[in-house]
């Protein structure tokens, strides 16, 4: 059986997460800083989000305190963005229902039915294999063909007239 990812990864679902989510857990958050979820976190963190990493091997990142789990974080998360492989999935939907996040968030590549049905089921918004950061980017108005924000409203560039 295939998954339907239409149906996680509605717009309007995705631009109403981004937009009410004030703290979010980070699942996978490596100390790394060439890990994908280093760079998305340091984004979230410049753009005024609360980060809460979580990974049982660290015990700070991006200067906060990591939590080994979900269970353990001891505030109320709005959104968990997932950097786990696909088969942890349902666990960590498990513990996101059991702390009374808004959504469950994971990012390119992890998709899991099972973890995507318990998290709804346990009345989560839930959106697969998109990034949090790109889709941050995209809806807010900070991306630039290159990724990146250049603070610049006019194509026009300077000296090349």
């Amino acid at each position: 059986m295939s998954i339907d990812l239409d149906r996680y990864q509605d717009t309007s679902a995705i631009q109403r997460v981004l937009h009410t989510a004030r703290t979010i857990a980070i699942v996978g958050l490596s100390n790394n800083e060439l890990r994908a979820s280093n760079f998305v976190g340091y984004y979230l963190k410049r753009h005024g989000y609360r980060v809460i990493p979580v990974n049982p091997r660290e015990t700070t990142i991006l200067g906060e305190t990591s939590y080994p789990s979900l269970l353990d974080v001891p505030v109320p998360v709005d959104l968990v963005n997932v950097f786990r492989a696909p088969d942890a999935l349902p666990a960590i939907a498990r513990d996101a229902v059991a702390i009374h996040a808004g959504a469950l968030w994971c990012q390119f590549g992890v998709i899991n039915e099972e973890g995507a049905r318990i998290a709804e089921n346990g009345g989560l918004t839930v959106i697969l294999d998109r990034c949090l950061k790109v889709e941050h980017a995209r809806y807010l108005g900070r991306m630039h063909w290159l990724g990146l924000n250049t603070q610049r409203i006019t194509s026009v560039r300077s000296g090349l007239q």
